[in-house]
């Protein structure tokens, strides 16, 4: 309440360091740093001190497909404090490769990193990739995630986000990995889009494959689930940034929108808890907190800069977009899940559905071609 009150008359405050912290060589006014709005989202902060969890990666080699994506690259970064044995970064954008490329021979030097210029929806190469490094814990983080964008792309949505996935996981079980976890969205609660319907498809797919197996030696896959995070490629964080730098106005679609946000490393280190502690076809809930209306996380960038919103930089609503809900389903919902032993994360209880019917109904999903998305739609509706 002090912060938002200080920003709303806009006095100034600075999070400073501990006196005992204090460097007599350096400017302690310098040192001085304004508040952040991830700082501003008052959100606990999450630790990882489970021994489990260090443990699992401890001369690993471990595999990360879209490791040079917003959520995979901090995937990334957790891991290498971990002292992996080997990390194969895998992603088909050259650009984000070569600067997570540079990033870590810069912060981690001595760890062993592999970076794969590959496209999940591509078999033939991911197989090649799984035969070459024989990962033992995979994290599977590549997807397309932009719901307007895949409205009108809606066939991109299920090769990349349903097939891209099956190639991976079967890349996984055939060449002997150990962990297979699985990076889902909120979206695919009770979904109302393409994007949201194709990461529940793959839920669906890799749950199944879990049950499905005979051997004693099973592939252990996990599916985690959380919302929005702050900062991502694409993140309306971003947006409003730019916007603000431009002198605004700053764009929301509806004045009631909200959504459930967890910063980058928070949510990564729960997906790498529960990559941990999941026996096996679970699917991992995270508890995002509170929802937060877009316009009073506007109002609050607005002020953050120095500015009085809609007196300086003016909101605007721009209406719903394509396959956007108004707000996210709740995923903490006590009715249907489970807890652990770790107060963020919790069990969904969705049901387990046959490996033979997913199978079949992905040879419809593949052999079909969809004129139309409602006819793509009405297929979904099988499963979803």
């Amino acid at each position: 309440e002090l912060l938002n009150d200080c920003l709303r008359f806009k006095i100034n405050v600075y999070n400073a360091k501990l006196v005992s912290d204090f460097d007599s060589d350096v400017n302690t006014v310098k040192s001085l740093k304004k508040y952040t709005i991830n700082e501003l989202m008052f959100r606990d902060t999450i630790k990882i001190d489970n021994p489990n969890v260090i443990e699992t990666f401890k001369e690993r080699t471990v595999l990360v497909t879209g490791g040079a994506g917003s959520i995979g690259s901090e995937i990334v970064n957790q891991i290498s404090k971990f002292n992996p044995h080997r990390i194969v970064i895998v992603d088909q954008a050259e650009t984000p490769l070569n600067s997570i490329q540079l990033k870590m021979a810069a912060a981690f030097p001595q760890i062993t990193c592999e970076y794969e210029l590959v496209d999940v929806t591509n078999s033939n190469e991911i197989q090649s990739v799984f035969e070459k490094y024989k990962p033992e814990i995979v994290f599977h983080a590549a997807a397309y995630k932009h719901v307007p964008v895949l409205e009108n792309n809606f066939m991109q949505a299920i090769k990349v986000n349903v097939f891209g996935t099956k190639n991976v996981l079967d890349a996984a079980l055939k060449f002997g990995s150990k962990r297979f976890v699985f990076v889902s969205t909120d979206k695919a609660v009770n979904p109302t889009n393409i994007m949201g319907a194709s990461k529940r498809l793959a839920e669906i797919l890799v749950q199944s494959a879990y049950y499905k197996q005979k051997s004693a030696e099973k592939l252990q896959i996990i599916i985690t689930r959380f919302g929005n995070v702050l900062g991502s490629n694409g993140s309306v964080v971003n947006l409003f940034e730019e916007q603000i730098k431009n002198g605004g106005p700053i764009t929301v679609t509806h004045p009631d929108i909200n959504r459930f946000f967890m910063t980058i490393p928070e949510a990564c280190k729960l997906v790498l808890e529960a990559g941990t502690m999941g026996a096996g076809g679970e699917i991992f809930v995270f508890d995002m907190g509170k929802p937060i209306f877009i316009r009073e996380l506007a109002e609050k960038m607005i002020r953050l800069s120095g500015k009085e919103p809609y007196k300086d930089i003016d909101i605007v609503y721009s209406g719903l977009r394509p396959g956007e809900k108004l707000y996210e389903e709740l995923l903490a919902d006590s009715s249907k899940t489970l807890p652990t032993y770790h107060s963020k994360i919790l069990i969904a209880q969705d049901p387990v559905h046959c490996f033979e019917s997913i199978s079949e109904f992905l040879f419809k999903l593949k052999d079909n071609s969809f004129e139309t998305k409602e006819d793509l739609i009405d297929v979904i509706r099988e499963l979803v």
